[in-house]
């Protein structure tokens, strides 16, 4: 593997930690929203879980793209 592959891999990854900084702050929102107004917690939750999978998803792309770039070298 060749040095800008290790790179590109690298830069891949990184979307794992943005996806991990973006659940942690939807988390906090969603808390301090339902610690503000309970009554609503059952309409806020599913569009956090839609919220959280988008996030996750981009974290995902990251991971295939590394994996693709490790094998193609």
């Amino acid at each position: 593997m060749d040095a800008m592959t290790a790179i590109g891999v690298g830069i891949a990854v990184l979307t794992g930690m943005g996806a991990g900084i973006g659940i942690g702050i939807a988390t906090s929102g969603l808390m301090q929203a339902i610690s503000r107004q309970p009554e609503a917690a059952g309409k806020m939750t599913p569009m956090f879980f839609v919220g959280i999978a988008l996030a996750e998803a981009t974290a995902i792309y990251g991971l295939v793209i590394a994996i693709m770039l490790i094998t193609s070298g």
